[in-house]
């Protein structure tokens, strides 16, 4: 820790060191028994975290607190409560923040996916509270991935993914490039090494001559600008290998045809330089069309700014210049952490909570999700996926997922905005409101007091701002509308499948289902159709199978009770057990199973063979199993069927078929027909054209039922040929 603490002792004030000093003995302390995976002591881990934090300049409960973000996670008997009492409530709650869940709060989540998502729901929350939860995050994730080598490759594997799709998103949005980009190539070499490889290897062959054309450019650049007076700082600076991998695969482009392999960084002292700069170094070279941006103008909304220019150099071969102030420079190197880097009274820093507006989004959507995994869906789709920049008619930037229109740009700058949009204009032409926008696209949007939301809007609308704003906008809007047009919708989606909406609506149906899709009534559930919160299917579905299940059930009561009342002797008991098997000649407890490979059914010719510790097995009699025990002959014995009215088997058939469009529903109406409900169904899709082949397992009383059943299916269109699996 002596690194940690002599660079501490510089920046910090005294008490803050002593407070630090404090913590390192305690992290020692709580890690003492723990190593790593590669065998070193594991607090060598948090005191580089505590490194990385004192190198991106920040305060000194922020170092303190990565020195500390590991102990409740891993000790015993630490909590965020001592931490408060020994460090601060200010450091207790940042390592809060990156704190996973323990054993104890996830005995409710078994799925490992429904942990992983409440834990980065929780770590999105808590830096909406506090940006300083996700620098720590990153400086953790930035030394584990330093020393991924170390694991397993199961690991390895599965810690790249969830960097290159969690966590170097986080950095970009947070205007971190420095660690987006380690993040990003480190996580690629373990994902696809080949491609890594094979991407180095289409890099060299000209590298060296790219790096003699900017040295070049370097030295003439460098004498113009002190000829002109300009003081600068000039370097050159290589493509990320995951940025040109992107960029191959979304442009479909040779390496050729990217401009910006390498580039020269000019870093000068005001802006006011920056734009002399950019003017000299156009008369230096010629400017290539269409490659100018100017992001100190339009910033992008990670906070980065910088003039890029891309030139024909003497060499013949395009290369780019990205000219900048300092404060720009150290913004885009470190994003959201260079915020702590200025000093009292700095006037070009930018101010945090304006830049970071979007963070409060964060809340509401907790607010407007049902669940862990839908949260964080969301907040992946609308904030740290692939983006279009749309403008204001102002020239503010809203950035907004690829696919979006403009009601999501409405959406995105109010509420009241998206509810009343009239319509929308980019450019100055009109566009529909399904319209995809583009980057750079300049949107109007109208608005109108007397304009309302749409229904079908929620089939082109890409954020899930948009999605839930529509939706609560049908909740409230007129309930009795909503219940009358989710009864309609719900009416022809039951009319498709055959059914009228009063046989299958009836309470003795609906009651249970309604509950499990937490309604009260059947109308509630109308409602949430008629205003999108669930599809007609989310009802239909359950409500088919719970009438299949009790028109089922009454069938077989009604069977019992003929049986009963004609004395027929087929199906009364002549087994006084009650059970469907008698075996001749043995006490009638004698145990007994039915084998699986061949599942014999009521109406099949059976035989029984005793086993070793297991009874007697019934097998059918024309089972290839059975035919061989036959030789046995002391072991066989005779079985016959009884007491069969009332007991359900098993039974599955095989279905070979032509694909097509909703075959596997008319199978199904086929079976609801019969009131017979499938236990099990896999289905594959045969080579060469050759159709479709399900399996399908259910219960049926007897043969007979089987062999109606097969007969109904076979009349299904597109059916090949049905047969009776075992």
């Amino acid at each position: 820790m002596e690194d940690l603490l002599s660079v501490c002792e510089k920046r910090f004030e005294p008490e803050k060191v002593e407070l630090l000093k404090k913590a390192i003995d305690f992290a020692k302390s709580v890690h003492a028994e723990q190593k790593r995976e590669s065998g070193e002591p594991y607090y060598i881990h948090p005191e580089a975290v505590a490194l990385i934090l004192v190198n991106l300049e920040m305060d000194a409960d922020t170092v303190i607190a990565g020195l500390l973000h590991d102990t409740v996670e891993d000790g015993k008997d630490i909590t965020v409560e001592l931490l408060a009492e020994k460090f601060g409530s200010d450091i207790a709650s940042m390592v809060s923040g990156v704190t996973k869940l323990t054993k104890s709060n996830l005995s409710n989540m078994i799925n490992k996916e429904d942990r992983q998502a409440e834990n980065l729901r929780r770590m999105f929350l808590s830096i909406a509270r506090d940006v300083r939860v996700v620098i720590i995050k990153l400086a953790d994730r930035l030394h584990n991935m330093r020393t991924l080598e170390y694991c397993n490759r199961e690991k390895r594997i599965r810690k790249a993914k969830e960097t290159l799709e969690v966590y170097a998103p986080l950095a970009d949005r947070f205007g971190m490039g420095a660690i987006k980009c380690e993040l990003e190539d480190t996580s690629f070499s373990y994902l696809m090494p080949d491609e890594f490889k094979r991407l180095q290897a289409l890099i060299a062959p000209k590298q060296e001559e790219r790096l003699l054309l900017l040295n070049d450019a370097q030295k003439k650049i460098e004498a113009e600008l002190k000829a002109n007076g300009i003081d600068c700082e000039i370097s050159g600076r290589r493509k990320h290998i995951y940025s040109i991998y992107r960029k191959l695969n979304n442009k479909k482009c040779s390496i050729n045809e990217i401009y910006d392999l390498v580039a020269l960084r000019v870093i000068v002292g005001t802006v006011r330089d920056c734009y002399t700069v950019l003017g000299i170094i156009h008369q230096l070279w010629k400017p290539m069309p269409g490659r100018f941006k100017d992001y100190i103008a339009m910033p992008k909304t990670n906070m980065y700014r910088s003039l890029h220019t891309t030139l024909f150099s003497d060499r013949g071969m395009p290369f780019e210049v990205q000219i900048r102030t300092w404060e720009m420079h150290r913004t885009a190197e470190y994003g959201i952490a260079a915020h702590w880097m200025y000093k009292e009274g700095r006037t070009e820093a930018s101010d945090l909570s304006e830049n970071i507006a979007w963070l409060r989004q964060l809340v509401d959507y907790d607010n407007e999700a049902d669940s862990s995994k839908e949260y964080v869906a969301n907040v992946r789709q609308d904030f740290f996926s692939d983006y279009v920049f749309a403008l204001t008619p102002k020239g503010d930037i809203i950035d907004l997922p690829i696919g979006s229109t403009p009601v999501d740009f409405a959406y995105r700058i109010h509420t009241n905005v998206g509810n009343h949009i009239h319509h929308a204009l980019v450019g100055n032409s009109m566009v529909k409101l399904d319209y995809k926008l583009k980057t750079n696209d300049v949107v109007t949007i109208v608005t109108s007091p007397t304009s309302e939301p749409n229904i079908n809007w929620l089939s082109f609308v890409k954020t899930s701002q948009a999605k839930s704003k529509i939706k609560q906008w049908f909740k409230k809007a007129n309930v009795e509308e909503n219940i009358a047009r989710g009864r309609d919708m719900f009416a022809e989606a039951a009319r498709r499948q055959g059914y009228k909406l009063a046989d299958i609506t009836k309470p003795e149906y609906s009651a249970a289902v309604v509950k499990k899709l937490n309604f009260n009534t059947i109308e509630d559930a109308y409602a949430a159709i008629g205003f999108g919160g669930i599809t007609t299917s989310a009802l239909l579905h359950p409500l088919l199978q719970e009438v299949a299940s009790i028109r089922k059930q009454a069938a077989l009561e009604a069977q019992q009770a003929a049986a009963a009342g004609t004395g027929d002797t087929e199906l009364a008991s002549t087994d006084p057990t009650g059970r469907p098997v008698r075996i001749i000649g043995m006490d009638g407890e004698m145990q007994f199973h039915f084998c699986h490979c061949c599942m014999p059914l009521p109406g099949d010719r059976i035989i029984g063979y005793v086993t070793r510790g297991r009874g007697v097995s019934i097998h059918k009699a024309s089972c290839t199993n059975a035919q061989a025990l036959l030789r046995d002959a002391e072991r066989i014995v005779d079985v016959e069927w009884v007491n069969t009215a009332s007991t359900q088997f098993l039974a599955t058939i095989c279905v070979k078929a032509h694909d097509r469009d909703s075959l596997l529903l008319d199978v199904s109406k086929a079976l609801i027909s019969l009131n017979i409900s499938l236990k099990q169904l896999n289905t594959q899709t045969l080579p060469d054209g050759g159709g479709v082949l399900f399996t399908m397992t259910f219960e049926v009383n007897n043969v007979g039922q089987l062999d109606t059943i097969i007969g109904s299916i076979r009349k299904v269109e597109g059916i090949i040929d049905v047969t009776r699996e075992k």
